[in-house]
This record gives structure tokens, C-alpha cells and sequence, in this order.
């Protein structure tokens, strides 16, 4: 693994993604950040609050939005300095209508989770502009979270149309719950990365969950009543019961896993146990579907096939 030096952070205005960079920012190894975001005027103020915060001018902002393809391709194509990693932490539920359909023929909740990435890492890797490690942000609901109510998804074959349907709105309704949406979305994205971490062993791919964190914009777009549930009601009582916890944990999972080698390219590492917080483990332990290659590959031919 190459030295980290300079890493680019998508939602990076607020949340996991700004807190991850207040703390990179604190590592003196770390001299570049770049502050991916769709929205100028918040990306300029995120960046004058964290040169104030780091007490270091080192930030610049990059416009972007992970739901839009062309977006992203633009935003690469002004890039000429490679950077050594990527966090891919934008995302969410969708907004709010997360199962509602957008102009490139995908789920509102596939493309703040996936779309935009699959485009931005494979055009960094074709202008060599990605040079040691991709950090995606996963998600414990990928292989279910019993405690918190919230089912493991469900795999008949595992196949590309399979991978494919929960993407373009044939798996997923408009009355589906965002939350099932969600966790397969981000199984998805956990079997994509490890199909790349094969396909490209020169660079480090890596699944990392924040785990189940308070604090952040994640729920803002949810319908009323799960977005005062999830950022009210649960946002108190879950931390107070050992469930969540807050953004600066969250953000440190991502912050260690970029800076130590410890953490293994092709596998996905979130929370053991049941739970959405505590000690990290590789989730094929707790669900092989992760470490099936066959899986990996159809999930990987089905996000490229959506691009």
C-alpha cells in the first residue's frame, strides 16, 4: 500500500463526509483534500468551516453529483493530479421518493448509492488518476441488522438480471420500504467492490460501514413519520441502548481504514454481531454471499451495465 497523501471525499459538505475530512485533515501525512459535492454554495462553506477547524488551507472543492453520470465524467475530465484515495460516501435513502425513477433508468436510491460511483472510479482508473485505495461506504444492513428491525435481503440467484431488477425499479415499487431498498442497494455495492478488488489488485478496494451513525443528513428526504423515527425518536434512544453512534465514530472508520493496511482489499468490514455499532469484522463471516465470487462478478456486471 502506497502512502495516502491526498484523498477525494464525495457528499463531502456535511455529515460522514465532512467529518471524515476534518479528521484527515488533522493527520499531518495527509496534504490534499478534495471536497466532492452537487451544491456549490454549501461546498464553499464547508471548506472556509474546515480550513477554520483544521487551521490548514489544503481543501478544494470539486463539483459533482454522484446521480448524474455525465456529471461525474465532467468533473473527472478538469482532474490532471492523480489522487491516491477515493471515499465513495455520498448516499442515503433516495430522497423523498427513494423507489421513484430517474432519467437514466434507475431507482432515486440506486443512484445516490451507486450510479455516479461505478462511473467515477472506472474513469479515474482509465486516466490513471486513482493510485492506492477505494473506500466505499457500506452499510451492516447489507446483511441485515436484526436489532434494528431491518431484514437481510434476499438473493434467489444472485444473477445479473437479479442485481439489475433491484436497480431499475422491477424489484422495488414506489410502496416499497426504503429500507429494504436500501439494504440491497448496498449489497450490491459490497460485491461490486470485491469483484474489483480482483479485477484490479493493483489498488485497495474496501467496503466500510460507519456503522449505525447519528448526526448525519442520511434520513433528511425520508417520508415524516420514518424521518422522525430515525433522527428523533431513534437518533436519542439508540446511541442510549449501545445502537448508534455518533458522526466522529462513524467518520473514524473510514479516516483508519484509509490510513491502515490492516484493513484488506475485497473485503467488506462493518460491525459484528447484530447491532449497527462496536468492533468491526469482515461481514463474510456473518454472510458468505460476500465472499461468493460468482455473486461478486454478476453484481459487478450489473451496476456496469447501468452506467
Amino acid at each position: 500500500m502506497s502512502p495516502i497523501r491526498s484523498v477525494l471525499i464525495t457528499g463531502a459538505n456535511a455529515g460522514l463526509g465532512r467529518e471524515a475530512a476534518r479528521q484527515l485533515a488533522k493527520t499531518s501525512s495527509i496534504e490534499k483534500i478534495y471536497l466532492a459535492c452537487r451544491n456549490e454554495a454549501k461546498a464553499r462553506a464547508a471548506k472556509a468551516a474546515l480550513e477554520v477547524e483544521a487551521k490548514r488551507e489544503i481543501f478544494e472543492i470539486i463539483l459533482m453529483d454522484v446521480m448524474d453520470p455525465d456529471s461525474v465524467r465532467q468533473a473527472i475530465s478538469q482532474m490532471t493530479t492523480p489522487v491516491d484515495a477515493l471515499i465513495l460516501n455520498a448516499g442515503g435513502v433516495g430522497g423523498r421518493s427513494p423507489n421513484g425513477m430517474t432519467a437514466h433508468g434507475v431507482t432515486n436510491i440506486y443512484a445516490v448509492n451507486l450510479l455516479g460511483h461505478v462511473v467515477l472510479v472506472d474513469e479515474m482508473l482509465e486516466r490513471q488518476l486513482i493510485t492506492s485505495t477505494v473506500l466505499y461506504a457500506g452499510s451492516e444492513a447489507a446483511r441485515g441488522i436484526p436489532k434494528m428491525g431491518v431484514a437481510r435481503p434476499v438473493l434467489k440467484e444472485a444473477s445479473v438480471d437479479e442485481f439489475r431488477a433491484i436497480a431499475d425499479g422491477r424489484t422495488f415499487t414506489e410502496k416499497s420500504d426504503p429500507m429494504d431498498a436500501y439494504a440491497s442497494v448496498k449489497l450490491i455495492g459490497a460485491l461490486w467492490m470485491s469483484s474489483m478488488a480482483r479485477q484490479h489488485p493493483h489498488i485497495r478496494f474496501v467496503t466500510m460501514s460507519p456503522g449505525g451513525t447519528t448526526g448525519t443528513n442520511g434520513f433528511d428526504d425520508m417520508p415524516f413519520l420514518k424521518r422522525i423515527f430515525f433522527k428523533h425518536v431513534g437518533g436519542v434512544l439508540m446511541p442510549l441502548l449501545g445502537m448508534m453512534h455518533g458522526v466522529e465514530d462513524g467518520a473514524k472508520r473510514y479516516v483508519d481504514c484509509i490510513l491502515d493496511p490492516k484493513f484488506k482489499s475485497g473485503v467488506f468490514y462493518a460491525s459484528a454481531g447484530e447491532g449497527a455499532v462496536g468492533k468491526l469484522t469482515d461481514q463474510a463471516t456473518l454472510y458468505s454471499a460476500f465472499s461468493n465470487h460468482s455473486f461478486q462478478d454478476n453484481a459487478n456486471q450489473a451496476v456496469h451495465q447501468l452506467v
